[in-house]
């Protein structure tokens, strides 16, 4: 397997490469590469190891996760149990544990799963998985993979693991003349993409939100971080996202790897994961005080669940798209079940809303919509991006180019800081210990308040590829309490020491330099229906 070493949670000297991965950019890579991300393009690979690193790591507790679900199970058939996940460092240590103590299948859904050290490592977590027996489906968008064909050849070869690709027009197994074509002939379903991130344990547990699989996702990358959030849902609800996931694996838009990739592995092949272990076993990739964190998770588990943190709730509702996401009837347009339960719930609010989201790209319908509500007495605040934080330059442009015209709405924009007081709460301690100076932070977080009672935590960001072209989906969360917490958290982050506050005569774009500033001018170029 010839899988890229680029980073280390512990040693982590990392180039960014890629902060906020767009799909423009991606697309323009297709006419500048003839391969995209083809093994050969891969320097550095994972060497065989002298050292039998895995020897010193102790054998794992093999208590399943059904033993541990058995004194809430009577709770699981009628009630979801929901618990939010701020910190990266806890949301990486969740899916750790619950693939260690995985008894029957995990099943991935991501649009990305990147090849850096989080990534490796989460492989690695995956096929130990899979060698105890366990079915592991993974299924990921094709416009970011960052593995070969041949890499992912070699993870299916094992016989408890399959990986199906979504809607796979621009990246694996296709050629440059492949890329063009549709490129040119199938503009609209070439960026149709599958955006939703749900991991799910047994059909038992699940966890969704805004992380992908990355460094930069969970606080491990020494350059750009994002401040991101997920929640992690038992029982209840979990069946309607496994559900969803197997929708999204029986679509014929979901192809399975070994149909996509010319080259084939011999009949009687066998995979060696020999590297992978060692590499994952390796103290220097894999700080011993990560492991020892995951394997304390039990006692996290009881502190949470003796704090009441981890909330039984009933009427929890989970959404998502169907495949496809409409019936791509309108070029780059026709909606999605995500974005009517969305503006359902906006035009719900009676005295206050508060979002969060990365991409804030309004239509005439969003503002419409906006000032509606803010015209009948609710106070709306929204944090996004500021250019000093956001990578993203396409993106920005289409904020840019509606900005006075938002506020004009009534709602309040915040825009995020890079050096935000708040990165210093939610770094890993790892990180705290290695660095010492905190990395610049980005907004990735999708999550909504509305009139305190009501939480939405998701992928959906607010723009219109989220809300005509990708699928997306979020958890709908009807507690006071997780939402005071949650509003608690996005107010915090609204503070001067966190954010700018913009207004019709400022903002805060003089802060970056003028190339940075020309280049987001550069891109009005780019149709806003595609960002």
């Amino acid at each position: 397997m010839c899988f890229i070493r680029n980073v280390s949670l512990q040693n982590n000297h990392k180039v960014l490469t890629r902060t906020m991965p767009t799909i423009s950019k991606a697309l323009l890579s297709l006419l500048l590469s003839c391969t995209l991300f083809a093994c050969s393009a891969q320097t550095v690979r994972i060497a065989e190891s002298s050292n039998d690193y895995c020897a010193a790591i102790p054998a794992t507790n093999n208590t399943m996760l059904s033993e541990y679900l058995a004194p809430v199970s009577n709770k699981m058939q009628d009630k979801t149990g929901v618990y939010v996940l701020e910190q990266g460092i806890e949301a990486m240590l969740s899916r750790a544990w619950l693939t260690e103590h995985a008894e029957h299948t995990i099943d991935v859904q991501y649009f990305i799963f990147s090849t850096d050290n989080v990534g490796l490592i989460a492989t690695d977590y995956l096929v130990k998985a899979a060698e105890r027996g366990v079915k592991v489906r993974v299924l990921v968008d094709d416009i970011m993979v960052d593995a070969s064909g041949d890499e992912l050849l070699t993870l299916t070869a094992h016989e408890n693991i399959e990986i199906k690709i979504y809607n796979p027009m621009a990246n694996i197994g296709k050629n440059i003349f492949d890329k063009v074509i549709n490129l040119t002939t199938d503009f609209h379903q070439l960026n149709q993409r599958m955006h939703n991130k749900t991991f799910t344990v047994d059909g038992k547990v699940s966890i969704t939100g805004g992380r992908n699989v990355a460094d930069e996702y969970f606080g491990y990358d020494h350059q750009f971080n994002f401040r991101d959030r997920d929640v992690l849902l038992v029982g209840g609800i979990t069946s309607k996202i496994q559900t969803s996931f197997d929708q999204f694996w029986q679509s014929k838009l979901s192809i399975d790897v070994a149909d996509l990739v010319k080259t084939k592995k011999a009949a009687n092949y066998v995979p060696d994961f020999t590297a992978l272990h060692q590499y994952a076993c390796n103290p220097e990739n894999f700080a011993p005080s990560v492991r020892q964190k995951i394997k304390e998770m039990p006692l996290a588990i009881a502190k949470i669940q003796q704090q009441q943190q981890l909330q039984w709730l009933e009427n929890v509702e989970y959404i998502s798209d169907i495949p496809g996401k409409n019936n791509a009837n309108k070029f780059l347009a026709g909606g999605g079940l995500s974005t009517e339960k969305l503006v359902s719930l906006l035009q719900s609010a009676q005295s206050n809303v508060v979002i969060q989201t990365p991409y804030l790209i309004t239509t005439k319908a969003t503002r419409k919509i906006l000032k509606a509500i803010v015209d009948r007495g609710v106070d709306v605040k929204i944090l996004t991006n500021s250019l000093a934080s956001n990578d993203n330059l396409e993106a920005f442009s289409g904020y840019q180019r509606d900005r006075k015209a938002l506020l004009k709405t009534g709602a309040q924009i915040f825009e995020f800081k890079p050096d935000a007081k708040i990165r210093q709460k939610i770094m890993s301690e790892v990180m705290h210990e290695q660095l010492q100076q905190a990395p610049i932070f980005g907004l990735h977080a999708k999550s909504m308040v509305i009139d305190d009672h009501t939480s939405v935590i998701g992928t959906y960001n607010v723009d219109p590829r989220s809300a005509n072209l990708n699928t997306e989906n979020f958890v709908i969360i009807p507690s006071k309490k997780i939402a005071q917490e949650v509003k608690q958290g996005l107010l915090e982050e609204m503070q001067p020491e966190n954010a700018w506050a913009i207004t019709l005569d400022w903002n805060p774009d003089s802060e970056e330099s003028f190339m940075k500033r020309l280049k987001v001018k550069l891109r009005r170029i780019v149709p806003k229906s595609i960002l």
